[in-house]
Formats: C-alpha cells, sequence, structure tokens
C-alpha cells in the first residue's frame, strides 16, 4: 500500500496554470514512485532482481498465490476402512493351518473370521459382506493384476497385499522369478487397481525370510517327509540327504538373496503412489517360531502365525504415520 503524503508537502492551488502544473507535476512522481515500489519488490522473493518467479508471463497473482504450483497434499491415510480385498498366494489362504494340503480361509491373516486368529479385518470391524479373499494359493506375481482387478470392481477401501513367496519357492534357483520381472508385474498391479478405483488404499506386506523358516521347521522330524511333496523346492531342496552340505548352504543362500531384492522391488514400487503402504520390512523381520508354523507342513504360518501376521498388519493399517 502507497504511504500516505508528508504532512509538510506543498498543496496544490485550486486554480491557475502553475497550480494545474504543480499537480500533474506531483501526481506522475506519485506514479512513477509506485512503479519503482512495485518493480523494486518483485515477486513473493522480495529479491529486487531480475527474473522474478521464473514464470515469465508476466501475469499477476491473485493475492496469496505461490510463485509455482504447489506439490500435490499427500493423502489422508484413512484408519478405519470400511471393506477390505486381499490378494496374494497360499499364506493368504491360510493354507495348510488347519488341515494337510488345503486351504483355510477362515483362519486367514488378513480377511480371516477366526476368533483365535483375530485377523486384520476383525481387528479393524469391516463387516463379513465387505471383505473378500481373492488370493490363491500357487500365485506367483505375475498373477497380481488380474488378482488386482477383480478388487477393483469391489471398489474396497483398503487392498493387502502379500505376494511373491513361490516366485523364489521354484523347482530351482535358476527359475526364480527375475527381480525385474517381478517388480513391473507389481506395478501393472497398481496401475490396473488405480484405473478403476483410484481412492483404494494399499497395504504391502513383505516377505517372510524363507530361510528362517527352513531353520526352524527342519527340526522336527516329520519335516523332511513332509518337504518331499513339493514345497518350496529352491529352499527346502525336497529334503535331500545332503540339505546340510556347502552345495545346498549356497542355493538356500541364493533364495534368500532374492528374497531381499524382491522386499527392495515391493518398497520401492509402492513409495511412488501416495495410497500404497509398506510394512517397512516388518514381516520379512519377524522371527517365527516352530509354534508358529504349520503342524502339517512346518514351512507356511499355522494359526497363531497367522494371528502374528494380522498383528504386523493391523500395527501399520491403524497408524497415521507409516512405519519410518
Amino acid at each position: 500500500m502507497p504511504a500516505d503524503p508528508p504532512s509538510g508537502a506543498p498543496r496544490a492551488r485550486r486554480t491557475g496554470h502553475r497550480g494545474l502544473l504543480g499537480a500533474a507535476c506531483a501526481a506522475a512522481a506519485a506514479v512513477v514512485a509506485l512503479v519503482v515500489f512495485a518493480v523494486s519488490c518483485g515477486g513473493p522473493g522480495g529479491g529486487g532482481s531480475g527474473g522474478g518467479d521464473g514464470g515469465g508471463d508476466g501475469a499477476p497473482r491473485p493475492p496469496g498465490a505461490s510463485a509455482s504450483a504447489p506439490a500435490s497434499p499427500t493423502p489422508e491415510w484413512d484408519t478405519s476402512p470400511d471393506s477390505l480385498a486381499a490378494l496374494g498366494d497360499s499364506i493368504t489362504r491360510a493354507f495348510d493351518a488347519c488341515s494337510l494340503l488345503a486351504d483355510c480361509p477362515e483362519a486367514s491373516w488378513a480377511t480371516g473370521t477366526s476368533p483365535e486368529v483375530d485377523s486384520l479385518a476383525r481387528r479393524l470391524g469391516v463387516p463379513a459382506g465387505a471383505r473378500w479373499n481373492l488370493a490363491r494359493s500357487g500365485a506367483l506375481m505375475a498373477e497380481l493384476p488380474a488378482q488386482a482387478r477383480r478388487a477393483a470392481a469391489r471398489r474396497p477401501d483398503l487392498v493387502t497385499v502379500l505376494v511373491g513367496a513361490n516366485d523364489a519357492c521354484r523347482p530351482t534357483v535358476g527359475r526364480m522369478t527375475p527381480v525385474e520381472e517381478f517388480r513391473a508385474d507389481f506395478a501393472e498391479a497398481l496401475r490396473v487397481l488405480r484405473a478403476s478405483s483410484p481412492g483404494t488404499q494399499v497395504f504391502v506386506a513383505s516377505l517372510p525370510d524363507l530361510e528362517r523358516l527352513w531353520s526352524v521347521g527342519r527340526a522336527h522330524p516329520l519335516a523332511a517327509q513332509v518337504w518331499k511333496l513339493g514345497i518350496c523346492p529352491s529352499m527346502l531342496g525336497g529334503a535331500s540327504p545332503d540339505a546340510s552340505g556347502s552345495a545346498a548352504a549356497e542355493r538356500r543362500g541364493k533364495v534368500a538373496e532374492r528374497v531381499r531384492a524382491y522386499n527392495a522391488a515391493l518398497a520401492e514400487v509402492c513409495a511412488r503412489d501416495a495410497r500404497c503402504r509398506h510394512d517397512g520390512g516388518a514381516v520379512h523381520a519377524y522371527r517365527f517360531t516352530a509354534r508358529e508354523l504349520s503342524t502339517w507342513d512346518w514351512f507356511h504360518p499355522g494359526r497363531e502365525g497367522q494371528r502374528r501376521l494380522a498383528g504386523i498388519a493391523h500395527r501399520v493399517v491403524a497408524s497415521v504415520r507409516p512405519p519410518s
């Protein structure tokens, strides 16, 4: 705002040539002063040098407008979603949690109805009719886009993702899914979901430490016999006689390394989506015990293991802030 004229400034006469000339000069001086003031103040930076705000068009901005478009704010995370769709593989289907070589979805960490497990959906208060377990035992990451499409059709408030163990649990180490393919398929699944259900939140669980599961389960005398049925052969090796040899240890190390690479890819892709929240590696870091593994295969999470997974997920989903 321009300042009032000094109290001692000469006043212009009301009539006469000299009075009119003096008034015109005073008015011109005031205009020049305002222009100089505006130029020297410049844009929001107040630097007074050439270049302004970098916009280049010279168009005036409304009061309070910034020099450049503000970054889009991060959407507020809803800690109490009313509907939930679970995507993934045998872990989310609670395979071998209740009986041998069978799914037990009521014991699922994500959508289960079992009070013993107290699934994520139960802890969040999601009604039974608004929970959908779309996971499939044996699924690879390549199947996730199709699962995401089915989930998007339901427009859930929250989607959970726990998939990738089967990409590492292949007949041989050489047949494990390449990391770049794994990453691309996960990114495609998020794209598919966003295309039809842009407001859906996504919780992504890291993959369990498969080598840890092997080290715990192998202590059971029946584990070797069950593992021969083909459960994660790249890690368990079909319970071969050389399971303790250097070659087997090297094989398991390669599988463990691939799992870590998968987890890094999951975190990286999720971080690019404003409505995606990764568990920060919590599931991978959790040290499962024998009592938390299936008593049918000593590798998949049993009911107690499913309960632990539900607890980890709930801490992340029900928190206002993501894991640090």
